[in-house]
């Protein structure tokens, strides 16, 4: 089996001591949406990632927001700016930025002055079970929300979705509503509640020429991870946006809490054998390169 060269299309970088993680900061719980985070609750750099990516060909990777404290946004910014400046990687940033707050026209403008920003990702999932939900309220139901939304095309940016199938219908129609704002589902629709719903609500999304989505976080659904269902979804969210608008991602080091590197991008590699050796490139490297508009020369 033959690893393709890999941009990454979601990987977090972290400094404990540089800023504020709530999430990583005990006390620690096994009934959250990542089960307990304590096993990588402590710092994450560049050479620990290149580290475990060691056995791939790794051409760059995209940040994505890992979690800091809201106030904590720029600086981690910053800090991956300066760390594309001196490393080149990462290749491309994924900041964080309250699409409802009031002065979210001056949040966008400031994370799009760094160069290495491609778009921004608010989570916003939100469930009825406090054990799945990430948030206390649905606020993609929120006009504010939705204003803010829609400015992230004035600024350039595109952005990444992480919510629950639950709430795609109405996602999907506010998308559709803003064909200028490059969408990417994050953990391919992170379907926890059935087969049937995360079908339909995907689908819904997949429908949209501007959304893509990541295959990653399979362990956020399959706990213990199980290759064969992982397979399986992989396979059915591929078909559904086809191979030039879906990207593997890593998800590290956050995956790590449902399985190794290796193994689990391998599980992906098997899942896409049977694609064309263009399509590879694509799913494992060029739909990234592309669609985050990076500029990496990936000549093989």
């Amino acid at each position: 089996m033959t690893r393709p060269a890999l941009v990454d299309a979601h990987v977090h970088l972290w400094q404990l001591s540089r800023l504020r993680y709530p999430w990583l900061t005990p006390p620690f719980a096994d009934d959250g949406p990542n089960g307990s985070v304590a096993a990588i609750a402590r710092d994450y750099a560049l050479p620990d990632y290149l580290a475990e990516a060691s056995g791939w060909d790794v051409r760059g990777i995209v940040h994505v927001d890992a979690g800091a404290h809201p106030d904590d946004a720029l600086a981690e910014t910053d800090w991956l700016q300066g760390l594309h400046d001196a490393h080149g990687l990462p290749s491309g940033i994924v900041a964080f930025a309250d699409l409802s707050a009031p002065d979210v026209d001056a949040r966008l403008a400031a994370h799009a002055a760094r160069p290495a920003v491609r778009g921004i990702r608010h989570i916003v999932n939100w469930h009825p079970d406090p054990r799945r939900t990430y948030t206390a309220r649905d606020m993609t139901v929120d006009t504010d929300w939705h204003r803010g939304f829609a400015r992230l095309a004035t600024h350039g940016l595109s952005f990444d979705l992480q919510c629950y199938p639950a709430q795609m219908p109405a996602l999907a129609r506010l998308i559709e509503r803003h064909p200028d704002i490059p969408v990417f589902v994050n953990h391919a629709g992170m379907g926890v509640d059935g087969e049937a719903e995360w079908r339909a609500g995907l689908a819904l999304l997949a429908r949209l020429p501007h959304v893509a989505v990541k295959l990653s976080g399979f362990g956020f659904v399959f706990r213990p991870l199980d290759a064969v269902r992982v397979r399986d979804r992989f396979r059915a969210a591929l078909d559904l946006f086809g191979p030039a608008r879906a990207m593997v991602a890593s998800d590290f080091p956050t995956d790590r809490l449902f399985g190794g590197f290796d193994a689990i991008l391998d599980t992906y590699v098997e899942a896409a054998a049977d694609l064309t050796d263009a399509d590879r490139r694509a799913l494992f490297a060029g739909n990234a390169n592309r669609l985050y508009r990076l500029g990496l020369a990936l000549s093989e």
